[in-house]
């Protein structure tokens, strides 16, 4: 980190909020990132499939990290000329009319709504979700939520004054006037493409549905900081807010992703995988994001867990290391399980909630490592099934790029360039989603003016490239991920059914 920005920087405040921390950044535009820190939070999972955030942590944990930033990077409150946040789509904050949420966080990995996806499915019938928002209707979908939540906590639902996203609630929170960003708009199958209320999803709910916001585009100036915010923060009154925007497209963004077919795979508590692509693209398999440079779209899914299932490992094995586990794994043999990392159900490209984890092929010889490298295999099946379907949609993938925490493991790097016979390169200490919001906020407060700012402003690290001998074993292994996933899904149901 650099210390001692010059007196009179104009320097831009990137917040993420996640659902194990929130990250944030401090960026000058001509010096690059300037100070850096995160905080934790919990993750919350009452039930099974059940996945929340607690907003008063998330507040808590601004308020913590905006002094810590100022003091790293030598500056005052003064310095700061806009701020944007980011977080996960679609979360959902019920919140009443003064803009205080009434419960927890509702995460978008949530996947308690099973029921009520099916009913919204058959009512809706033919209306083609698709094609007016780019999405079809899973467990991400924000209707059959509000549904669970009316039948289930009747007496939130009916204080419930707006539906919002994290990031949008915590801008309204600093000052910001209440709105929707468009992401997630569009992915909560709630908006079309126009930014309009899709009345025919609103009467698919036998509820009476609150107001709804209007919808900002990233990079939109939507208010300034209140004096009771700053009081909170220690940011200046009157800062500039801008809209940030989704986490996974913020992060895209931030890794360099300009071109048409440049894309990003992301190794965190979820896998994501996400490509630019220069017109609307629509599959149902997978979700669509429209990019923050003008004109352009992200196609993009995301497998329900990556990283979280190896913290379920780690749990199995009394808290071991991942570098242990890794070890270990790297002394097993490519492909002697085959697993299904279906732990949270599966989003995409399956959008399959009640999908389970299952393993094939344990003996009484089978070691620590060749579970955990079965681990990291299944997850890099899970992303080549989404180059399957880039391929069959005409979409030509240019060099695959990894951040995120499991971008750290070299090993994991390695099974990933097997998996999908490509060349990998890892972005160096990518910040994450905080800095493509830091980016966006200078954009939209006229600091920085030009949306390919952050080609190359990131360091990258190896180039990975294939093994010919692994390369023919993971293609037999794929091919067997897949059968077994079509074997075992009637059974997964049964039994994820009745324990619901």
């Amino acid at each position: 980190m650099r210390r001692g920005v010059p007196e009179g920087r104009r320097l831009l405040l990137g917040i993420d909020l996640g659902s194990s921390g929130v990250k944030a950044v401090l960026l000058d535009a001509e010096l690059g990132i300037v100070a850096a820190q995160s905080h934790e939070v919990a993750l919350f999972s009452d039930h099974q499939g059940w996945a929340e955030a607690d907003h008063h942590e998330w507040w808590s944990a601004v308020c913590a990290l905006v002094p810590r930033l100022l003091e790293i990077a030598g500056a005052s409150s003064a310095d700061v000329t806009a701020v944007a946040v980011t977080g996960m789509v679609p979360a959902i904050l019920a919140v009443d009319i003064d803009g205080e949420p009434l419960r927890r966080a509702i995460l978008q990995n949530d996947a308690r709504a099973t029921v009520e996806i099916d009913e919204v499915r058959t009512t809706l019938g033919d209306f083609d979700l698709l094609a007016r928002t780019g999405s079809v209707l899973t467990q991400q979908s924000v209707a059959p939520t509000a549904l669970w939540l009316a039948r289930h906590e009747p007496e939130v639902w009916g204080k419930v004054a707006s539906l919002q996203g994290s990031y949008d609630w915590m801008a309204r929170a600093l000052g910001a006037v209440p709105h929707v960003e468009y992401n997630w708009a569009i992915e909560s199958g709630l908006y079309d493409f126009d930014g309009v209320p899709l009345d025919a999803v609103q009467s698919a709910t036998p509820v009476t549905w609150p107001k709804m916001l209007d919808v900002a585009r990233p990079g939109e100036v939507v208010g300034e900081l209140s004096v009771s915010a700053s009081a909170a923060t220690g940011l200046r009154a009157g800062t500039t807010i801008v809209v940030g925007g989704a986490d996974h497209v913020l992060s895209a963004y931030g890794a360099g992703l300009v071109n048409q077919g440049d894309c990003l795979i992301k190794l965190g508590g979820s896998g994501d995988i996400l490509a630019v692509s220069d017109k609307k693209f629509l599959d149902s398999r997978l979700y669509l994001d429209c990019y923050p440079i003008p004109g352009k779209w992200l196609p993009n899914g995301c497998m329900a867990t990556s990283g979280s299932m190896l913290r379920w490992e780690q749990g199995l094995f009394d808290g071991v290391s991942l570098a242990e586990l890794d070890a270990d794994a790297a002394a097993s043999e490519p492909g002697t399980l085959v697993t299904l990392p279906y732990f949270l159900g599966e989003k995409t490209p399956l959008h399959d909630p009640d999908l389970r984890g299952a393993m094939i092929g344990l003996h009484l010889g089978t070691t620590r490592g060749d579970l955990h490298r079965s681990f990291l295999e299944a997850i890099a099946y899970g992303f080549r099934s989404h180059f399957d379907v880039f391929a069959e949609d005409g979409l030509v993938l240019n060099r695959p790029r990894v951040t995120n925490g499991g971008s750290k493991s070299r090993l994991w790097r390695e099974i990933l360039a097997d998996v999908l016979n490509r060349d990998l390169v890892s972005i160096v200490d990518h910040p994450g989603a905080s800095y493509g919001a830091a980016v966006i906020a200078g954009v939209g407060a006229g600091v920085i003016t030009d949306w390919s700012y952050v080609v190359g402003a990131l360091a990258e690290g190896e180039i990975i490239s294939p093994t010919s001998a692994n390369v023919s074993i993971y293609d037999e292994r794929y091919q067997q991920f897949r059968q077994l996933n079509e074997a075992t899904t009637s059974l997964s149901h049964s039994l994820a059914r009745s324990s619901q």
